[in-house]
């Protein structure tokens, strides 16, 4: 590529912008912060309501080959003592998302980080993406998926919870 072009000078100049930009969730998020408690106050159907956030649209970079992958991510979790502002939830999953990883690192995460600020009685993270690896190089696939789940306390353990978290993902694509 001729560097050397009134469209091309900066190039190399936007592009390490647009990196650095696209990958700044290695800094965190101060809004995540905060939780609140939860509104229910121990009545039997508070272990088997669920919080279901999604789709949740993401970008992220492959760490093997720094191409992107981009794709959907819908969270659930069933509250226990404390709950978090449904905006945040798209916060932690975007934060994860802007660095280089993989798809099942960023669910895993984002998993992790609800039970660790909201001790909740389960965890459940589904993301679907698009990996341009896959379709721009190698066996050059066209428009294949990518599915991740992450299943944690009674969602590892209830189909029938899993069933429902995931009709209720069907019904907003």
């Amino acid at each position: 590529m001729d560097l050397n072009t009134p469209a091309t000078r900066d190039t190399l100049r936007r592009y390490i912008r647009a990196l650095i930009d696209a990958t700044e969730g290695y800094d965190g998020d101060p809004k995540l912060l905060k939780t609140f408690q939860t509104e229910c106050r121990g009545e039997p159907d508070c272990r088997l309501s669920q919080v279901i956030e999604g789709p949740i649209r993401f970008f992220s970079f492959c760490e093997h080959h720094v191409f992107p992958f981009y794709g959907e991510a819908y969270i659930g979790y069933i509250t226990h003592e404390n709950i978090i502002g449904i905006s945040k939830l798209t916060r932690l999953v975007r934060l994860f998302a802007k660095r280089f990883s993989v798809q099942e690192r960023i669910g895993q995460q984002v998993a992790d980080s609800l039970e660790a600020m909201l001790h909740p009685h389960d965890v459940a993270v589904y993301l679907v993406a698009h990996h341009l690896c896959v379709e721009m190089r190698g066996v050059r696939e066209m428009a294949p998926l990518t599915r991740s789940t992450v299943w944690r306390g009674y969602y590892a353990d209830d189909p029938s919870l899993r069933s429902e978290f995931f009709t209720a993902c069907k019904e907003h694509r």
